[in-house]
């Protein structure tokens, strides 16, 4: 029996959003926790989800605030380390008009990049049915050697492994060291969460049904998703292909979240229904579902704090049927 459903490892920052502008015209930044493993985290504890938390924050007033909503939202945070000599992890995010976003980051070094191998807690993803990481916790040799060997304990002892990349080209020292890692990554997982310019990134082309073909074939991962943004989503597994249609609101503000939120929802059905014998129609309901909590997070600012219910996401569901 395993005692968490999903341990996530990776990044906790702030994410510095804009909200308005003040009276000098200066703009007006909004410290939101972020990070997207508890990002992903704090969906699913929304989904009546256990989950746990390994990471790195500085022993400073952002680190402590992040510490604190992330319990608050439900993560377990006791391998969450603080640092007494690097600060937390900041982002500053420009939010563009439709919604895509630019990243600023406070990060040479940041406390999430300080994490070390001896510093995580084999035994918390021991007892998880699913591991999920990015490659923000791979841009650098300390805490990269931290995320392969968490992957190892994790494939070891049966564990689910999920992979969102999350390319934040920023944060890379060149562009291949990203290719090489989210390869790694790739090798490695069950379930991939992959964005459309990821998989351009990843395999050159923008034809999502050849590149994802290209994963499956290169790395042999049983479930893909893809991400299509304004478009929707798209799961392959075994000979299915689905694509369902996104669920589009007026009052979309930014798309901060999107991506997290939806990958928690397809991991809380797969942590539901199980991955071995997925048909059509279960893929479909997974993309509904996830499409339709992506989309009402799109019209809140912030991300982990904010998090839909399982009854707000039935109910715009239901608005479309």
């Amino acid at each position: 029996m395993k005692s968490y459903d999903v341990t996530a490892l990776g990044e906790l920052l702030i994410d510095f959003t804009e909200n308005g502008t003040s009276e000098q015209g200066n703009p007006i930044l909004e410290a939101n926790p972020g990070g997207a493993p508890c990002n992903v985290l704090a969906m699913l504890n929304r989904l009546g989800k256990k989950t746990a938390f390994i990471g790195k924050v500085g022993d400073d007033m952002f680190g402590r605030m992040l510490a604190g909503e992330v319990e608050k939202s439900g993560t377990d945070i006791s391998n969450l380390v603080f640092d007494e000599r690097v600060h937390t992890t900041l982002a500053f995010v420009h939010t563009k008009p439709g919604g895509d976003r630019d990243f600023s980051f406070y990060r040479n070094p940041g406390a999430d990049m300080m994490l070390k191998k001896e510093e995580v807690k084999d035994d918390l993803i021991k007892s998880s049915r699913i591991f999920h990481f990015g490659t923000l916790s791979s841009t650098h040799e300390g805490v990269r050697e931290a995320t392969r060997h968490a992957i190892e304990v994790a494939k070891q002892n049966g564990c689910l492994v999920s992979f969102d990349p999350n390319l934040r080209e920023p944060l890379w020292e060149s562009l291949e060291d990203a290719k090489r890692e989210i390869a790694y990554g790739l090798s490695k997982c069950d379930i991939l969460k992959i964005s459309d310019n990821e998989v351009e990134f990843m395999t050159g082309t923008t034809d999502y049904a050849k590149g994802a073909a290209i994963l499956r074939e290169t790395y042999g991962i049983p479930l893909i998703f893809v991400t299509l943004g304004k478009d929707g989503s798209r799961a392959y597994y075994k000979d299915l292909s689905v694509e369902v249609s996104p669920f589009l609101q007026e009052g979309t503000i930014e798309t901060t979240g999107a991506g997290d939120t939806f990958e928690a929802c397809a991991l809380h059905y797969i942590l539901e229904h199980g991955m071995e014998s997925l048909t059509e129609e279960n893929l479909k309901e997974l993309l509904t579902f996830a499409n339709a909590g992506a989309s009402i997070i799109t019209t809140r600012r912030g991300a982990l704090r904010v998090m839909p219910t399982e009854d707000e996401i039935r109910e715009l569901i239901a608005q479309r049927q």
